[in-house]
């Protein structure tokens, strides 16, 4: 890696250019193999400051607060109650004006470095309401209500983050005290009506966590440190049980290799089965896979019940290497600052207040609430196209919903024109930073190796076939259905949920696609309990023309640049075929 320049693969241009997508997809692998993206060691600086900054104002917002006094004597004061709360919203807005999870180049966003607060201030937006049958969500467009509604949260936070605590709480042992109801409750209730307005902002608040976090806020007393705890709890459960499939390693060794740490292209190599020829997960990633889920699943456990002493103390230490081996790898989607809040939760949460348990209940309201989370973990893992993979804790597992956009020239001019966008599309966006049409190539293919690098990568590829079937694909520019919504609604991290038939309905709108114009891969997440990803294939102008599913065993016995994946068709709107092709 250069410290200013990107490292690109060695390759001869010219003859690399005139090569299939699978033949132009094979180096851009083993590059990844050896040496990841190639990201420049600045931009890695960049984001290791990006992180001391956020902990440096989170900290100086807790001292401005009255009775948490001494900027260095972090002892004093880590586990006041307050303090937890204040870095809880501090995160939140934090992630919800944009700063957080999906920020800047490692996510492909260049022009700005962010959207969220600049599509979300601005009338005319895209929004996605998840429930348009409730009354007052139905819509697809952002109102000045919507934009009101996104402000006063905004407001009403940075309005809690510097009020005083409201006085002693003898049962929490702090004279500091917590913030006043009526903050929780207005924060609470502006989350809730932007949610069921839009569920973009919804999700990019990390609801699932910070949200329900602030709800905890609202049992008072020890309530609130139990409900935290079972939070966490569930948090760590949900993550490790979705990793219990075949697509965890593959994340492991395509993460490894694009580790800043770990700089000499022969360790990276290790992590895949016979470098350069057989790019699976080797031995190495498959046994980091299987340790780290054994921890995050089983070390969280002891954690909740040891209760302090030396077996808490040796819980929670592993919990904290756990959560910086995550952040240090400084990983594609930069969930940067929720591992940092992480790890502040364990001292603060468990740490903290060693003695509280499920023994000191004084109402059952943490339980329930813990039920809900739960309840949505294992609705989001059996039914994984109802609940995006962040409500359903499904945290880098490696089985996500995803989609492919194969979009013409004449398509991407009618959405740079239609839609209200801070950014441009995508290939443009490269095209910009790269200089030239020609330079842009590689860091997409780059793209296309790293989604490839990761087993639903083979489906998508070899869907795309199918997908533009009878059009010459040369036509065509392929697109992560995540940076569509990057560009069309302001925010994206990692998840194909919201790249989804709502989605091509609302560009559909605006756009006005000619058939053929556009063709879409949607891919759907593993169940829990099958072993199959079911696919769409869908053009706006027309809508969707095939359906079938793949086979996950035959997604992970192949190179990165298999596109040729069996396919098993079960409805084609023409009334073809329905047995495996």
């Amino acid at each position: 890696m250069g410290f200013l320049k990107q490292t690109t693969p060695d390759i001869d241009f010219p003859t690399w250019s005139q090569g299939t997508r699978a033949e132009k997809i094979r180096p851009m692998a083993r590059h990844w193999a050896e040496v990841g993206f190639g990201t420049p060691v600045a931009l890695h600086l960049f984001y290791v400051g990006k992180i001391l900054a956020f902990i440096l104002i989170g900290w100086t917002i807790v001292i401005t607060t009255p009775g948490i006094d001494g900027f260095l004597d972090v002892t004093a004061w880590y586990n006041e109650p307050i303090v937890f709360q204040k870095v809880v919203l501090y995160t939140t807005l934090f992630e919800v004006v944009g700063f957080g999870c999906g920020f800047g180049p490692l996510n492909n966003r260049f022009f700005p470095p962010f959207g969220s607060i600049l599509y979300w201030l601005r009338p005319g937006t895209i929004r996605q309401p998840p429930w348009p049958r409730i009354p007052l969500t139905a819509g697809d467009a952002r109102t000045p209500v919507d934009v009101l509604l996104y402000g006063a949260l905004i407001v009403v936070v940075l309005i809690a983050l510097f009020s005083p605590g409201s006085g002693a709480v003898p049962e929490l042992d702090t004279t500091v005290g917590v913030l006043p109801a009526w903050q929780i409750w207005t924060i609470l209730g502006l989350l809730a009506a932007i949610g069921l307005r839009d569920k973009t902002v919804f999700l990019a608040a990390r609801g699932e966590v910070y949200g329900a976090l602030t709800v905890t806020f609202l049992f008072g007393g020890v309530d609130m440190i139990i409900g935290a705890q079972l939070l966490f709890l569930c948090i760590w459960l949900g993550a490790a049980t979705s990793k219990l499939n075949k697509h965890f390693p593959f994340v492991i060794a395509t993460m490894m290799s694009n580790n800043p740490i770990w700089r000499s292209p022969k360790i990276k190599r290790k992590f895949f089965e016979d470098f350069p020829e057989d790019l699976r997960p080797g031995r190495r990633s498959r046994w980091i896979a299987h340790f780290s889920t054994a921890v995050e699943g089983l070390v969280p456990i002891v954690l909740f019940f040891s209760h302090g002493g030396w077996v808490g103390g040796i819980a929670a230490a592993i919990m904290l290497v756990f959560h910086f081996g995550i952040l240090s790898s400084i990983p594609m989607g930069v969930p940067l600052e929720w591992n940092v809040f992480m790890m502040f939760g364990i001292l603060a949460i468990f740490v903290g207040h060693p003695g509280i348990g499920l023994t000191d209940l004084e109402s059952p309201c943490p339980l329930l609430l813990f039920a809900v989370s739960a309840t949505t973990v294992v609705v989001g893992n059996l039914m994984p196209r109802k609940v995006s993979f962040l409500p359903g804790m499904r945290y880098y597992a490696g089985n996500w919903d995803t989609g492919l956009w194969c979009i013409k020239p004449s398509a991407s001019a009618k959405i740079e024109a239609g839609i209200v966008a801070i950014a441009s599309m995508p290939a443009a966006q490269l095209e910009r930073f790269y200089g030239s049409p020609e330079a842009a190539q590689i860091p997409l293919y780059m793209g296309y190796a790293f989604r490839s690098s990761n087993s639903h990568g083979r489906a998508l590829f070899t869907l795309a076939h199918r997908a533009m079937s009878g059009t010459p694909e040369e036509q065509y520019v392929l697109t992560d259905g995540e940076r569509i919504c990057s560009t069309a609604m302001g925010w994206n991290f990692g998840d194909g949920h919201l790249s989804n038939e709502q989605l091509i309905e609302s560009l559909q709108r605006r756009c006005r696609f000619e058939p053929g114009e556009v063709r879409i891969v949607l891919l759907d997440a593993q169940p829990i309990h099958r072993q199959t990803q079911e696919y769409r294939l869908i053009d706006p102008a027309i809508g969707v023309f095939e359906k079938g599913y793949v086979r996950v065993a035959d997604l992970v016995t192949r190179q990165p640049w298999d596109d040729e994946v069996p396919t098993t068709v079960t409805w084609r709107a023409d009334g073809g075929r329905t047995d495996p092709a």
